[in-house]
């Protein structure tokens, strides 16, 4: 009793657990938002100018996303704000429908994200195209830049990008030189920033760019326009006001900023949550945190509020632990709002425009052009950020989109067609899939072709779609009507040949896989009848001739690099002893091919005594041992026997009439003989094989490997380590390979190689608890 009472006098209270985790992740969580906090105020006031927005509804964006979304969003280290990518968007909105109006507008988008979040169809953002979407984000850079420099130069954005490129030669001309400086200050520190050492760069670049121009400009005096705000930020007198009118339009800016909300969101968590190895985004629920903070946000009078990377990857490289640090950062914000509003007044706007055109320009990102331009994907980039300067935001982003699903579909419905001279005629070699967007190319192709010509018409196709059998069965009859000859040859699945017949196949599901003829060529396509000539099969040409021809116009391309590097020695690390039985593929079974193994096939996978090999009776065998070990240093040999063995079926029942040399060779598979019928019979994953052909085949690879340890060189090499033996057993019908497992005394698809010695006879002769007479054995 004394025991348990000192072990709960001693024991730490309930919690005390979780606060001391609280306490450290605070310190941690405390400092990133601190930082994060610099970083936010600067970016929420300069996207508030830019959008045309209160500058106050940057700071109430920057508060609510930092408290809302932090509280009730899916990932756990994104901070979220005003965006600039939503600049253009709210720029936009706020001259059709006014600042009150556009507050409902955030509202009711915020209420659709939440709908879109509880539908948990959040991943399907993520199915645009990078390409657009960084796209839509250079853009929108080119656009706040070309609006901004404006104001860095003393003047007032124009009402488009086109009229801001318009009006620039003369906005550069009028004579501004306080705003100038003050603006071209502000990017030369946030570029020259990132240069500075590590002490100095603990401040963050924005916020120290607009601090220094704001001293500057409050120390000398410089007649520039500052931020106008009113004497009491948190007087908020107005709430949103919906529409009597226009309710499609409405609905459009809803949906709009919805969804450019939302896929910016996305990405910017899936962004974060790259660059740390903690909990992963939960993207339904940071869709619902996003519409929940943007409801608030628009009812207050804010901003539309998305995930920012800029922030996010502060906070992460800041060492934030867990989601306190964007609450708190939002929570220092309106610190900051109610204590110091009145240093708002001294920061000159330049500063901001400065701030502005960093950020514009940092959203032409080099590395994502070059990555889009790896993928292919440089024109579905170009034309989206085209559209969005030249047009609008949503206008180009669906422009790009559109780009990108027919690059898709021109990807995915991918054709290779060409001809080329085939002896007297032509062969027409049509490859991936064939549908209607590569007619115009199949025709051209076709229609170049001699009249009266002999054409084998090759068809390696994956899909054919209705359009495309129709182009094709229509050229082959006005083909043939000219007295030509078309030969069809389809590789893999019977597309054109299952059309003709009237059953075409309609989808790939349908299709039956058929291994490749350049994979496998002891596929059925060899013996099967030939191509047909006008809908009727021909006798096929012997299946050697067709084998070869097939390697040299498809696997000889492919294999002819690595058959190089062979081209002056060899390196196996396997010699692969087997049967001449046709239906064992060594390379296929052991998924290996030139270089790997070095092979030795013969009747029934014998090898003779060494007696043998030495007095000259038998010696290839012996040879190729000698060679193998010997010279080539081969770590492991592999016997390999085959179930429905006709070897083993002579060895039972004697060597058919009139083959006196196969009842010769045959004599070396007496031990193996004899040994099944001493020993007990060998299962095969943990079943017992029935007596016969198939459970002599068994113990006849035992057997070789016996034999083979009577070599010298075999016996020596596996003495020191350097080579394994390996029995094996190939169920043809079954196509399953079988390792013979030392521990168990069988064959299954994990064995342990054979051991040598007296620890082999005794795992060998014991099976099932029972120990059999050894037979002088040795396994």
């Amino acid at each position: 009793m004394s025991k348990v009472t000192s072990e709960r006098e001693h024991a730490p209270p309930p919690g005390t657990g979780r606060w001391r985790s609280l306490r450290e992740n605070l310190r941690h969580d405390v400092p990133a938002s601190l930082v994060v906090f610099l970083v936010a105020v600067p970016l929420s006031l300069g996207i508030a100018l830019a959008s045309g927005a209160p500058i106050v509804a940057g700071l109430i964006a920057a508060v609510v996303g930092g408290v809302v979304a932090g509280a009730l969003g899916g990932s756990v280290l994104q901070v979220s704000g005003p965006a600039a990518g939503l600049t253009v968007i709210m720029a936009d909105t706020i001259n059709q429908f006014g600042w009150k109006t556009t507050c409902a507008i955030t509202l009711v988008a915020g209420a659709l994200q939440v709908v879109l979040g509880l539908s948990r169809i959040a991943r399907a953002a993520l199915a645009i195209s990078p390409a657009v979407v960084h796209g839509m984000l250079a853009g929108i850079g080119v656009t706040i830049v070309l609006a901004q420099l404006h104001v860095v130069l003393g003047g007032g954005p124009e009402s488009s990008p086109i009229a801001n490129v318009k009006a620039l030669p003369q906005q550069i001309i009028e004579n501004h030189e306080p705003a100038v400086l003050i603006g071209v200050l502000t990017i030369v520190v946030l570029v020259m920033w990132g240069k500075m050492p590590s002490a100095v760069r603990k401040i963050p670049g924005p916020l120290a760019a607009v601090l220094l121009v704001t001293v500057l400009a409050a120390t000398t005096g410089l007649d520039v326009a500052k931020v106008e705000t009113p004497a009491n930020l948190l007087d908020i007198r107005f709430v949103p006001l919906f529409p009597s009118a226009g309710w499609a339009q409405f609905g459009m800016a809803v949906v709009t900023i919805a969804l450019v909300a939302s896929v910016e969101s996305l990405l910017s968590a899936v962004a974060t949550d790259k660059m740390h190895k903690g909990q992963r985004a939960d993207l339904n629920r940071e869709l619902i945190g996003q519409g929940a903070a943007n409801m608030a946000s628009g009812a207050l009078g804010g901003l539309p509020v998305t995930g920012v990377i800029v922030r996010s990857s502060t906070n992460v490289q800041s060492g934030a632990r867990t989601r306190m640090s964007g609450i708190l950062h939002g929570l220092w914000i309106l610190l900051f709002v109610v204590a110091f509003a009145g240093l708002l007044r001294n920061i000159p706007l330049a500063a901001l425009a400065g701030l502005l055109v960093y950020v514009g320009a940092k959203l032409l990102n080099l590395t994502h052009v070059r990555e889009v331009r790896r993928h292919g994907d440089l024109p579905v980039y170009l034309i989206t950020l085209a559209g969005v300067v030249c047009i609008d935001l949503l206008t180009g982003v669906m422009i790009g989109i559109g780009v990108a699903a027919v690059l898709m579909l021109r990807r995915l419905l991918w054709s290779g067609i060409h001809a080329e001279p085939d002896g007297d005629g032509w062969r027409v070699v049509v490859e991936g899939a064939l549908a209607a967007l590569s007619i115009p190319r199949l025709s051209l192709v076709l229609g170049g072709l001699p009249r009266g010509s002999r054409v084998t018409l090759e068809l390696v196709v994956d899909y054919m779609d209705h359009a495309a059998f129709d182009t094709l069965t229509t050229w082959q009859k006005a083909h043939e009507n000219t007295g030509g000859i078309v030969i069809v040859d389809e590789v893999g699945h019977p597309w054109f040949e299952r059309g003709r017949a009237g059953e075409p196949t309609v989808h790939k599901s349908k299709a039956n896989p058929v291994v490749p003829r350049w994979f496998a060529p002891w596929s059925d396509w060899q013996q099967s009848e030939g191509p047909s000539v006008a809908g009727v099969s021909v006798p096929a040409q012997s299946s050697m001739r067709r084998g070869t021809e097939e390697f040299q116009r498809r696997t000889s391309k492919l294999v002819q690099p690595a058959l190089s590097k062979l081209a002056d020695s060899q390196r196996p690390q396997t010699l692969f002893i087997t049967c001449g039985d046709a239906r064992i593929v060594p390379n296929l079974i052991t998924t290996s091919g030139p270089g790997d193994l070095f092979t030795v096939r013969n009747i029934g996978n014998l090898v003779p005594d060494n007696a043998s090999s030495v007095d000259g009776i038998d010696t290839s065998i012996g040879a190729s041992v000698e060679f193998a070990v010997g010279v080539l240093k081969v770590r492991e040999i592999v016997v390999c026997g085959h179930s429905s063995c006709g070897a083993m079926n002579a060895l039972l029942n004697g060597a058919p009439a009139g083959a006196p040399a196969l009842a010769s060779w045959l004599r070396h598979g007496e031990a193996s003989l004899t040994r099944s019928r001493s020993h007990a019979n060998i299962g095969i994953e943990g079943e017992q094989t029935p007596i016969g052909p198939n459970q002599l085949a068994l113990h006849n690879v035992l057997q070789q490997l016996d034999r083979l340890r009577e070599y010298p060189v075999v016996r020596q090499a596996e003495a020191l380590g350097e080579l394994e033996l390996i029995g094996m057993y190939f169920d043809v019908g079954a196509a399953q390979v079988h390792l013979y497992d030392a521990r168990t005394g069988s064959f299954s698809s994990t064995g342990r190689s054979v051991p040598s010695g007296r620890d082999a006879t005794v795992a060998a002769l014991t099976i099932n608890g029972h120990v059999m007479p050894s037979n002088g054995s040795a396994l």
